[in-house]
């Protein structure tokens, strides 16, 4: 059996990008993640790689700057050690913009107890009423200009990656339109009934966070330690997208492509992680928005091997390790159904993954047999 983590990792991001845009077939599998828990990373930190975690991932807890550098070594050496070619790299979009927004009048936070393996305690739940912006004086009083990554933060930030990420690594930069204003800025019935009462201010707000993310992109993507965007927007259910298609063709996807250009402007892969049924606009995010690589799959909406034969010939697959088997399959099974999606999906555009993230309730061990499955491959 393999052991990780990895003691001699050797990270070569030029080669996956290579497998992921269709130019060479993979000579190993690739990792991806678009997250894994703080709870996890911490866990693995301390009990298997053996080194003293920082706290957890919560930015409010790093009380200064050197802590929260000594982290960012932590958080790198993790997928280094575990075997990936890149990281998400959350710091833009999740420990600036959000935080502001969550600390404004108006947002009220949802809680309730955390129920995981690997508890934080308690977890917090989106807007489901409405939120900050209802109207338009809501609109006018939002601290759009505060929305922005500062210069002195921007070099020292991204020289800190270039210098400490290992060779052969890269970080994949995230950011959010549409969830973000679903869940933070508008809330779900604050979205949904303006949608129908004022589409001028549903507009305004997409016009002007659509531009807050894509100037936040411009601001990093050209660092050589950024690999790509790593774009996440959840727009669906289980059975179809949350808003009618020619809405998001309307609001959301022409901001989509902007990104995309940018990102191979500066010859940078688009990744796209993107939760629920999104099959009915699958050929406007190929065709229309131009994304390289699409993550996020539910065997119920769609196994990840049918997505491949579908689509595998034109974009990259990211993940696929269903979420509920990666949770709850015991160790043959998960071996079994690890094997299978790896016998479909390799080597041609494809990285192993979980379908969605390394949530802190799927079990430490059947995620390392994921990852295990991965290395035994051939």
């Amino acid at each position: 059996m393999h052991k990780l983590p990895l003691k001699e990792p050797k990270p070569d991001f030029e080669e996956f990008e290579k497998v992921i845009k269709g130019e060479k077939e993979a000579k190993r599998v690739h990792f991806v993640e678009f997250a894994v828990d703080g709870e996890v990373i911490n866990f693995i930190m301390k009990n298997i790689i053996g080194e003293k975690s920082v706290l957890s991932l919560n930015p409010n807890k790093l009380q200064s700057i050197e802590e929260s550098m000594l982290f960012l070594k932590q958080y790198i050496n993790f997928y280094y050690r575990m075997g990936y070619d890149c990281a998400l790299d959350p710091v833009p979009l999740y420990f600036n913009f959000i935080p502001k927004i969550l600390s404004m009048p108006g947002f009220n936070k949802k809680l309730a107890k955390d129920t995981a393996i690997l508890s934080r305690g308690q977890r917090n739940w989106a807007q489901e009423g409405k939120s900050v912006i209802t109207s338009w004086e809501d609109f006018e009083k939002f601290p759009w200009k505060e929305m922005k990554l500062e210069g002195l933060f921007i070099d020292y930030y991204y020289k800190f990656l270039n210098k400490n990420l290992p060779e052969g690594m890269k970080v994949m930069v995230a950011g959010s339109i549409f969830e973000v204003i679903l869940e933070d800025i508008l809330g779900y019935e604050g979205l949904f009934y303006l949608l129908h009462d004022q589409p001028d201010l549903v507009e305004a707000v997409f016009t002007k966070w659509g531009e807050i993310i894509y100037n936040m992109y411009k601001d990093v993507v050209s660092f050589d330690c950024v690999g790509g965007i790593f774009h996440a927007d959840d727009l669906g259910y289980k059975t179809a997208t949350m808003i009618k298609p020619d809405l998001l063709r309307k609001f959301v996807f022409p901001w989509f492509k902007k990104y995309a250009s940018l990102a191979h402007q500066y010859n940078k892969m688009y990744w796209y992680h993107c939760c629920g049924n999104v099959l009915e606009v699958m050929e406007d995010l190929i065709e229309d928005v131009g994304i390289d690589a699409f993550h996020s799959f539910q065997d119920v909406i769609i196994p990840v091997t049918e997505f491949k034969k579908r689509y595998g010939s034109r974009i990259a697959t990211l993940g696929g390790v269903d979420m509920d088997k990666l949770s709850r399959l015991d160790e043959d099974n998960l071996r079994r159904y690890v094997r299978g999606i790896l016998d479909e999906c390799m080597p041609d555009r494809y990285a192993l993954g979980a379908g969605n993230s390394i949530a802190n309730f799927v079990p430490v061990k059947n995620y390392l047999i994921m990852l295990e499955e991965g290395l035994r491959w051939k």
